[in-house]
C-alpha cells in the first residue's frame, strides 16, 4: 500500500474508531448515571467482584492468537478459520471451569449470591469466543466502519435492557443483563456486516505457527488482566463491596474517556505500524507523532477532569457516590500517561518482539505486586496511590525497548510530552481558580469547562505546539477521510 493510501486508511480509520467510541462512551456513561442513581454501590460491587474472574478467562480467548492474526502479513482464511475454531472451543471449556468453580469463588468472599450471577455472566465467553476473530479480521483489513456499528447499536439495546431491569428492581442482575445483551448483540452485528465466514478446515501446522507470537502476547495480556484485577479482588476480599464499587467508579468514570481516544488510538495504530515494520524511522515518526497528539488531547481532559470531579460527581450521580472523588482524581493521573504507553507498546507489537513484551509485563506487574502487598492492609486509598506509582513505573518500562529498537530515546520521549504536561497544568490551575466565584454548582462547573478550553486553546497558539496544528489539521482531513 502506498504510503498516501495508507494514511488515507488511517485517517478514516481514526474518523470511524472515534465516532463509534464516542457514541457508545456517551451512552454507556448515561445508562451509568441512571443505573447510579436507580441501585446502590452495593449492587456495583457485587458485579465488580465477578468480573474480576470474567476478564481474566477472557484473555485466554481473544488475546494472543487474535493479535497474531493481525501481526501477520499474510494471514489467509485458513489462518482466521483456524485460530476461529480454537478460539470457540477454548472459550466453552473455560465456561465449563467457571461454572463448576463459581460455588468456590462465591464462597471465597463469602457472598453466596454471586455462585449463579457468575455463571449467567460468564457465557460473555462463549460470545467474545466468536467475536475475537470477527474483531481481529476487521482491525487487520482496517474496516472499522463495521465496528462503529455494531458497537452503537449492542450498546443502545443493552441500555434499554438494563435501565428497565433496574427500574423493574432487578438490582445486580440489571448490570449483569446489560453486559450480557451487549456482547451478544455486537456480535450478531459484526456477524451479518462483515463477509468473513469461517471455512470447514483446521491447520494445527498454522496454529503452531502463530503460537510463537501468540503465547506471548497471551501470556502478557494474562499477566497485564491479572494485575489489573487484583487490586479489585483484594479490595473485595479485606474490605465491603461498597469500597470496591466507589474505588471501581472512580477508575472507570475517566476510563471512559480514555477508552474514548486511546482505544481508538490503539486500534488504528497497530495494524498501520506492522505495515511499517520494515521501515524503522517512518515507524519512528508514526510513534512520536502518536505520542505529541495524544498526550496533547489526554492531558488537558485529565486534569481538567480530576479538579472538577467533585462537583461532576455531586450532580451527575448524587452526593452517595462522593467517596468515590479521590479515587477519581488519582485515576485520572494515571491515565493521563496512557498515550505513551499505548504508542511504545503497539510499536513493540508490531515489530513482533514478544518475547520483549513478555519480559516488560514481567517487569511491571512484578513491581506491581510488591507494592501491593507491602500497603494492602492500610486502607483503599493506599492501594489506589500504589496504581499511580506503578503508572509511572510502566512508562519508563515501555518506554525503554523502542531506544533499541527505533532509536526513539526517553530522553525524547519526555520531550515530546512536556510541552502537554506544561499547557494541561497551568490550564488545571485557572479552572481551580474559576471554582472559588459565588454562583451555583451547575453554572459554575460550564464556565469552569469553558474557561480551561479557552486557557488551553490560547496557550496553544501563542507557544506554537507542533501538536495543535496537526490535531487540527487532522480533524478537518477526518470529515474527509470517514467518507471514503
Amino acid at each position: 500500500m502506498s504510503e498516501e493510501g495508507l494514511q488515507r486508511k488511517v485517517i478514516s480509520g481514526l474518523a470511524w474508531k472515534f465516532g463509534e467510541r464516542i457514541g457508545a462512551q456517551l451512552v454507556t456513561l448515561l445508562v451509568r448515571i441512571i443505573l447510579a442513581r436507580i441501585l446502590m454501590p452495593a449492587d456495583f460491587g457485587v458485579v465488580t467482584m465477578i468480573m474480576i474472574f470474567i476478564e481474566i478467562a477472557n484473555v485466554f480467548v481473544v488475546s494472543g492468537f487474535g493479535q497474531s492474526l493481525i501481526q501477520k502479513k499474510d494471514a489467509d482464511n485458513l489462518d482466521f478459520s483456524s485460530v476461529f475454531y480454537f478460539s470457540v472451543t477454548m472459550s466453552w471449556v473455560l465456561y465449563a471451569v467457571i461454572f463448576a468453580a463459581s460455588p468456590a469463588l462465591a464462597s471465597f468472599y463469602g457472598k453466596p449470591v454471586l455462585s449463579p450471577i457468575l455463571r449467567v455472566l460468564a457465557l460473555k465467553l462463549p460470545l467474545a469466543g466468536i467475536n475475537s476473530v470477527q474483531q481481529a479480521y476487521v482491525q487487520k483489513h482496517m474496516m472499522f466502519k463495521r465496528f462503529f456499528f455494531s458497537t452503537l447499536i449492542g450498546t443502545l439495546v443493552s441500555a434499554v435492557v438494563g435501565i428497565v431491569m433496574a427500574c423493574l428492581g432487578f438490582g445486580a442482575w440489571a448490570i449483569v443483563a446489560q453486559y450480557l445483551c451487549n456482547s451478544a448483540m455486537d456480535t450478531f452485528i459484526l456477524w451479518i456486516t462483515v463477509k468473513w465466514r469461517p471455512i470447514l478446515s483446521f491447520s494445527g501446522k498454522r496454529m503452531k505457527e502463530m503460537f510463537g507470537f501468540g503465547w506471548k502476547m497471551l501470556l502478557s495480556e494474562l499477566i497485564n488482566t491479572a494485575y489489573r484485577q487484583l487490586r479489585s479482588l483484594v479490595i473485595g476480599k479485606l474490605y465491603s463491596e461498597r469500597d470496591l464499587a466507589f474505588y471501581d467508579q472512580g477508575q472507570k468514570l475517566p476510563n471512559i474517556i480514555v477508552t474514548n481516544i486511546n482505544s481508538s488510538i490503539g486500534s488504528v495504530l497497530f495494524p498501520a505500524m506492522t505495515m511499517k515494520q520494515d521501515r524503522k524511522e517512518e515507524l519512528k515518526q508514526l510513534v512520536r507523532r502518536s505520542i505529541q497528539v495524544g498526550s496533547y488531547i489526554m492531558w488537558p481532559l485529565m486534569i481538567g477532569f480530576a479538579v472538577v470531579a467533585e462537583p461532576v460527581v455531586r450532580i451527575v450521580f448524587s452526593d452517595k457516590w462522593l467517596p468515590c472523588v479521590p479515587f477519581l482524581q488519582i485515576a485520572c493521573l494515571q491515565f493521563a500517561l496512557e498515550p505513551v504507553q499505548t504508542a511504545n507498546i503497539q510499536a513493540v507489537k508490531a515489530l513482533g518482539k514478544g518475547r520483549t513484551m513478555l519480559i516488560m509485563e514481567i517487569i511491571k506487574k512484578g513491581f506491581g505486586l510488591i507494592t501491593l502487598v507491602a500497603v494492602m492492609h492500610q486502607g483503599v486509598m493506599w492501594i489506589a496511590w500504589t496504581g499511580m506509582a506503578v503508572t509511572l513505573f510502566a512508562t519508563l518500562v515501555n518506554s525503554t525497548p523502542n531506544r533499541r529498537y527505533l532509536g526513539y530515546t526517553c530522553k525524547e520521549q519526555l520531550a515530546d510530552l512536556l510541552p502537554a504536561i506544561f499547557l494541561a497544568a497551568v490550564m488545571g490551575a485557572g479552572v481551580y481558580a474559576v471554582g472559588f466565584l459565588p454562583i451555583p454548582l451547575i453554572p459554575l462547573l460550564l464556565v469552569q469547562i469553558i474557561a480551561g478550553v479557552v486557557i488551553y486553546l490560547v496557550l496553544s497558539i501563542l507557544f506554537h505546539i507542533p501538536a495543535f496544528s496537526y490535531a487540527w489539521g487532522m480533524m478537518k482531513n477526518m470529515r474527509k477521510g470517514g467518507t471514503r
